[in-house]
């Protein structure tokens, strides 16, 4: 093999594992609501759209998902279609693997020491506990595989329109548009299987204004991760060279 294959095959290994380890990683931290104005130390922030107020409270998997989104675009820039719907097939894979192996671990009958040890540590149930973490609800587990697919194949869709049309001028154009668009489709699609068809039957204004709310924050983010978008960009042309990079580059968006 080509040495120059070998540093692209290499870079795939390395850009798909952070890939995955970040989709993953925002399953799991998700479960987590936390609040952003506390987090920050400044007052809360009220709210109010369609009849509903509230402050900015997130759930932790907001501060990954951006960076997700983010390598959908890096390996979408060189490695193409095929290389992106390669690895969101298999981070769904994964996901929904992860989550059966935590529903079996909650199912295992936990030791008496462990329990003790923790009740002494002040966890009362540390069972309980962990079947709170890591359990999440069922129409939660679908509705976040489902939006992450979907949001993913859209990503891919438009970040290779707009490239088309500005070739390549403008990255940050096409990476910042195709995360609006799927990021808009991922933070609906979610809220509405979890918690308007899932047990919590939220109202339709509810829906729309958290939706509305958290979709803000994830395109502000979005924008924010900018920069490492061109910093990964100037590392890979660094690992590569420039002609591995150019040809990388001119396969994946060969029609």
């Amino acid at each position: 093999m080509h040495v120059s294959d070998q540093r692209s095959n290499r870079l795939f290994v390395v850009l798909a594992g952070f890939f995955l380890t970040n989709a993953l990683l925002a399953e799991f931290v998700g479960v987590k609501i936390f609040s952003l104005e506390a987090t920050l130390g400044i007052s809360p922030i009220e709210w109010s759209l369609l009849g509903v107020s509230g402050t900015l409270n997130f759930t932790a998997g907001v501060l990954l998902w951006p960076v997700v989104f983010v390598m959908t675009d890096v390996i979408n820039e060189y490695y193409g279609v095929k290389g992106v719907r390669l690895v969101s097939w298999v981070a769904v894979g994964f996901i929904a693997y992860a989550f059966l192996v935590a529903y079996v671990s909650i199912g295992l009958a936990p030791a008496g020491f462990w329990v003790e040890a923790n009740q002494s540590l002040g966890v009362p149930d540390i069972q309980h506990a962990y079947a709170q973490v890591f359990g999440q609800g069922l129409w939660t587990i679908i509705g976040s595989i489902v939006a992450f697919l979907v949001g993913q194949l859209v990503d891919i869709t438009v970040f290779r329109k707009i490239r088309a049309v500005t070739g390549e001028k403008l990255i940050w154009l096409r990476a910042t548009g195709s995360t609006a668009v799927s990021q808009f489709i991922d933070s609906f699609v979610v809220l509405y299987i979890a918690f308007v068809l899932g047990p919590q039957k939220w109202s339709i204004p509810q829906f729309f204004a958290v939706g509305t709310v958290n979709y803000l924050y994830k395109i502000l983010a979005a924008i924010a991760l900018i920069p490492l978008l061109y910093l990964a960009r100037r590392l890979i042309k660094s690992y590569l060279g420039h002609d591995e990079t150019e040809r990388l580059k001119a396969a994946a968006h060969r029609a």
